[in-house]
């Protein structure tokens, strides 16, 4: 109340000045009602002229940018200047608060690998990350106010909108590109509506591989349990000669042993899928894999093929020993199954100037079109099924090598013309690799220089 007393005071002495000046017209004129009215007219004058300064200085700092501080007076236009003043910094403080928080939260919306799209009640883009902006085949700054209906004409997604039903999300395949999205929209506000996409291309591929992949197996034990189940019953209801009979059992054996391969794959994939990558300190001698690779592949031939398949590299690999055997057979003996009588099959390493190396499969067989290359170690991919099914595959080889690579740090690759051959190329990171010669160098160097370049 400091304000008020500085009040009565000011207007204290202001009466006081106008009574002297009354006083002073009344003693010169000698009219008593003349000086009371010059009085009271000095005294009220005065009054309003002080407050019509203070006034106006308050009203040019309202009406300006407010950057400087106001005006300092004393009495009530002091205090509600301050008061105005401390209102205001408080506002700017919450508003600049406020759009801090904003932006923090539209940033972590932009950060989301989900796409975020604001629609007002005319369906419009109120605003959207860069990931709805991809999906949607969107320009986050140019698209902003245009409805979204005239963006994204999916006759899907359009009657989804329209619709108003979004208990259920709506899958979408994207057809400006490849891919497909998962579509939720929510409500809020008034009318308001948060369109909210996330791309399940792997999601819907992984589970059309699941499902292939129990198709495939289901498939592939039907097929010879059928055939065991018709020579069992054949032999127990027909009379057979000794020859027939001998007949029937190297062929049930064959459906057996098929069996038995396709068994030993799929566990072998389970064990790569569910086991921790192998360490760096194991070390594995190229050449005596190759020479053990090179026996069997020369037994699966049985002299019909030009093998070269003993390169001497002097080379040790850093992995377990039965994963980077059973890589490598695989290319191997599909080289030999799928290569005609009299074609060749080569294996040969090279030395990277950087380090790493890479052990090439190569053959003369038939080829492989350039649209099956991708697809290649999907598990059951066959390019050609029923010569796959006559050569004993199993469909599940190049699955093995890709995952046996991908636990070593390294990578399976391929290249392959139809009429010209194809070659495989198992590619190992320098960590992987050493010279047979320095081992006695000790395993810790090798294991710590390993460990950098796996991370």
């Amino acid at each position: 109340m400091s304000w008020l007393l500085s009040r009565l005071l000011k207007a204290l002495g202001a009466a006081l000045f106008g009574f002297v000046v009354g006083a002073t017209v009344r003693a010169a004129t000698g009219i008593d009602s003349l000086g009371l009215a010059f009085g009271v007219l000095t005294g009220v004058g005065l009054v309003l002229l002080v407050d019509a300064v203070r006034g106006s200085r308050l009203l040019n700092w309202l009406r300006g940018t407010q950057q400087e501080s106001a005006p300092r007076d004393t009495g009530l236009w002091g205090e509600l200047g301050y008061r105005v003043e401390r209102a205001m910094r408080d506002r700017d403080r919450a508003v600049a608060r406020g759009k801090l928080e904003l932006a923090q939260f539209l940033s972590a919306i932009e950060a989301s690998p989900n796409g975020v799209l604001m629609l007002d009640p005319q369906e419009q883009i109120v605003w959207c990350n860069r990931v709805a902006a991809d999906h949607f085949s969107l320009d986050p700054r140019r698209d902003l106010r245009q409805r979204i209906t005239n963006l994204v004409r999916a006759p899907a997604f359009v009657a989804y909108l329209q619709a108003g039903h979004f208990a259920e999300p709506l899958v979408l395949g994207n057809g400006r590109g490849p891919g497909t999205l998962s579509i939720v929209v929510r409500e809020y506000g008034e009318g308001m509506r948060l369109v909210l996409t996330l791309d399940i291309t792997e999601r819907v591929r992984s589970e059309a591989m699941r499902r292939d992949f129990v198709a495939n197996v289901s498939h592939e034990i039907r097929t010879p349990l059928t055939v065991l189940s018709g020579f069992i019953e054949t032999m127990h209801s027909l009379p057979l000669t000794a020859a027939e009979r001998e007949r029937v059992i190297v062929l049930m054996n064959q459906q057996t042993q098929r069996m038995q391969t396709l068994v030993a794959d799929l566990l072998t994939l389970a064990q790569l899928e569910g086991s921790p990558r192998p360490g760096p300190d194991r070390w594995v001698g190229l050449d005596g894999l190759l020479l053990r690779i090179a026996a069997d592949a020369e037994a699966l031939s049985g002299g019909r093929h030009r093998l070269a398949l003993k390169p001497v590299t002097g080379v040790e690999l850093a992995g377990i020993e039965s994963e980077l055997l059973s890589a490598i057979a695989n290319l191997v003996t599909n080289a030999v199954r799928y290569t005609p009588e009299g074609g060749e099959v080569e294996v040969a390493w090279r030395l990277l100037d950087d380090g790493s190396g890479e052990l090439t499969v190569i053959d003369t067989g038939p080829g492989i079109a350039r649209e099956h290359i991708p697809r290649l170690t999907e598990r059951f991919y066959r390019v050609d099924g029923s010569r796959s099914r006559e050569t004993g595959g199993t469909g599940l080889g190049l699955s093995i090598v890709k995952h046996v690579m991908q636990r070593h740090g390294g990578e399976l690759m391929v290249q392959s013309e139809v009429g010209k051959g194809s070659r495989f190329r198992l590619a190992f990171p320098a960590a992987r690799i050493r010279q047979a010669s320095d081992s006695a160098l000790g395993d810790e160097a090798a294991f710590n220089a390993a460990a950098l370049s796996d991370h």
